[in-house]
């Protein structure tokens, strides 16, 4: 199995930056992709943005596309989500995941169903002036 674990989440102000960062331990191979998804109070979980391990394919959702940019560094197990001109739709708390099927690759958008196992506890993003 793999474990997932995320951090860096916190208040950030209207328009400024944060990453948060989701480190891999146990079984690194089973996770093909990693993704994140958050979830808002009273909305359903969404996917953000997912990444290839082998090849870094990424995908986002439209919602954050152009803001917000996945990237991972293998050497240190971890990958990251930063976020970017931070709007007040984004308030959430961040969950990574960990797909084990190859169908995670190549997607348009991130999506849920390939992430039915692998889940991490979340880190939670407020926007606050």
């Amino acid at each position: 199995h793999v474990q997932l674990m995320e951090s860096g989440g916190g208040s950030v102000q209207p328009g400024r930056s944060v990453r948060l960062s989701c480190s891999l331990d146990g079984d690194r191979r089973v996770a093909i992709c990693v993704g994140w998804f958050r979830q808002a109070p009273g909305k359903e979980r969404e996917g953000v943005a997912s990444i290839s391990r082998d090849g870094g394919r990424s995908a986002y959702a439209d919602s954050v596309q152009g803001r917000f940019t996945i990237s991972q560094d293998n050497a240190k197990h971890t990958v990251y989500l930063q976020l970017n001109s931070l709007k007040p739709e984004d308030p959430a708390m961040y969950y990574c995941a960990a797909s084990a099927t190859v169908s995670c690759i190549g997607v348009e958008r991130p999506s849920e169903q390939y992430y039915e196992k692998y889940w991490g506890e979340g880190t939670q993003v407020t926007v606050s002036s």
